[in-house]
């Protein structure tokens, strides 16, 4: 029996596939939907992996999860807080497994812009900017980007301006997970409700590997159940505009 899903269930549930028992998993700010995809892991498959969050929390329990991940409800439970030196500490010593983080633009090498687009001095659209991305995704082990929308705007051949690049290992969007390889995003698999052709279309690069990419496997029956045991108010949908919360 088919259970009903849509894109945010899909990109948390990925997300949370990607997530190893026994990491130190760090989520920066903005960023409800790894805070959703970190906590489902932690209570399925990898109770073991430790979640700090932007907000200095290590492995908070509040009450109900929020769409501010930089919330002070974040250090309710904690077994200490982190502050931003602490964590770049950490981070350059290589103690980060996992960061996710989000984007504005990347190309297909992989290169993130979120600063501008077109001249420095006077862009045409101003980003919110990099934070600690450029020194985070070549410090962080391995990093998960995602984006909670996909078009030829924000998947790009090239990006205009490198906000940072690094060691990123997958990239989790409403239509599909791109892995890194030889320099080049490829497939790494195709979320079950989009076909090829719209993927594609979506995409403002030749993806390398289209017709040769498995299917995701859709979200379990256990995992939906948990996830809405986790979330029942439903911030996972909170970066999805109304129109985007179908799989149709």
């Amino acid at each position: 029996m088919s259970v009903a899903y849509g894109p945010p269930e899909m990109m948390a549930v990925a997300m949370a596939r990607l997530i190893r028992d026994g990491e130190l998993v760090f989520i920066g700010v903005n960023s409800p939907l790894p805070l959703v995809a970190a906590s489902l892991a932690r209570r399925l498959h990898a109770p073991n992996c430790t979640l700090l969050s932007i907000g200095g929390g290590v492995n908070p329990t509040p009450a109900g999860l929020g769409a501010a991940t930089s919330s002070a409800r974040l250090s309710i439970g904690s077994a200490s807080v982190f502050d931003n030196v602490d964590f770049y500490g950490l981070v350059a010593r290589g103690g980060v497994d996992t960061t996710f983080l989000g984007l504005a633009q990347i190309d297909e090498r992989g290169r993130v812009n979120s600063s501008f687009i077109g001249e420095q001095k006077r862009p045409t659209v101003r980003f919110p900017g990099g934070g600690g991305a450029a020194t985070i995704l070549p410090l962080s082990r391995r990093v998960i980007l995602w984006r909670a929308s996909h078009s030829p705007r924000i998947f790009v051949e090239e990006v205009p301006f490198v906000t940072s690049a690094g060691n990123i290992d997958r990239v989790v969007t409403p239509l599909c997970t791109f892995r890194k390889e030889e320099g080049f995003l490829v497939l790494d698999s195709i979320h079950s409700y989009i076909d090829r052709e719209r993927l594609a279309k979506s995409t403002g690069f030749a993806i390398r590997n289209l017709d040769r990419a498995p299917v995701t496997p859709p979200p379990t029956a256990a995992e939906l159940s948990e996830l809405e045991r986790l979330d029942p108010t439903g911030v996972r949908r909170s970066e999805f505009p109304p129109g985007d919360l179908s799989a149709a």
